[in-house]
């Protein structure tokens, strides 16, 4: 389904982590992602292009374009938030064999934390050797983020699926960057903070919150200072996909 000229997999979480088993880019695009970024971000637009798998994550997104098409059955789309995918992935025997994962963290917290959530949900394995802690990204003289470095260690450690655990918004950059540098069956999937509403770093998302789409509303309660601005400006999206319908939006500056 085309949705802001951005094509989202309509399959279920089943076929998301067969098709996650082939290799290249996966993408959960937020709503302030798809209403501030992508109309207003050359860097983000061109990563959301060339993902190979974009889910449909959004809660906001689905509303309004179910709203869109509410007497118009065969045109609703059923939301696939990333926290369902990764739930989906860590259950995957395939994804929790020795060697085949490797994380990429936001902070030393947020490191150990995960990582201890992960060594007790099936992934006694994994050491601080299987993880990277981020930089500070800044864009390179191209607007995108880069990270050689990075780069250098994947390619020596050959894991089948990278896990980019980074903000919205610079994840989606590094990841498209990464693709283009790495083996095309490599799998880089940018799952954000669902590791971390797993771990219990941010707010505990309930299934029942996250299926309601109500995740946005808890992470505002546990974080307000933090989320409830970024959220605000995802109002647009509404707008968004009220003008645009299935067409790319039009590039604005900020």
């Amino acid at each position: 389904m085309q949705i802001s000229g951005i094509e989202f997999f309509e399959g279920s979480e089943a076929d998301t982590v067969r098709r996650t088993g082939e290799g290249g880019l996966v993408l959960a695009p937020s709503g302030p992602g798809i209403a501030c970024d992508l109309p207003r971000d050359m860097a983000y637009r061109a990563a959301v292009q060339g993902a190979d798998l974009i889910l449909p994550d959004s809660g906001a997104m689905v509303l309004a374009w179910n709203i869109l098409h509410a007497f118009r059955p065969k045109y609703r789309l059923r939301r696939l938030s990333g926290l369902q995918y990764l739930r989906a992935l860590v259950g995957e025997a395939s994804f929790r064999e020795p060697g085949a994962t490797f994380w990429v963290m936001p902070s030393k917290n947020d490191l150990m934390d995960n990582l201890d959530w992960l060594r007790k949900n099936g992934f006694e394995h994994l050491s601080e050797d299987d993880c990277y802690l981020a930089p500070m990204y800044k864009r390179d003289k191209d607007g995108g983020i880069v990270d050689p470095e990075l780069a250098r260690i994947i390619r020596e450690k050959r894991p089948r699926y990278v896990i980019l655990n980074i903000g919205g918004g610079t994840q989606e950059q590094l990841g498209w960057w990464l693709k283009r540098e790495l083996a095309d069956n490599t799998a880089i999937i940018c799952t954000g903070a669902a590791i971390a509403f797993l771990s219990g770093r941010q707010a505990n998302i309930p299934g029942w919150a996250d299926r309601l789409y109500c995740g946005w509303f808890l992470r505002c309660l546990s974080a307000p200072t933090k989320f409830v601005p970024r959220y605000w400006e995802a109002k647009d999206i509404f707008w968004v996909i009220l003008r645009y319908r299935s067409r790319l939006p039009d590039m604005r500056i900020r």
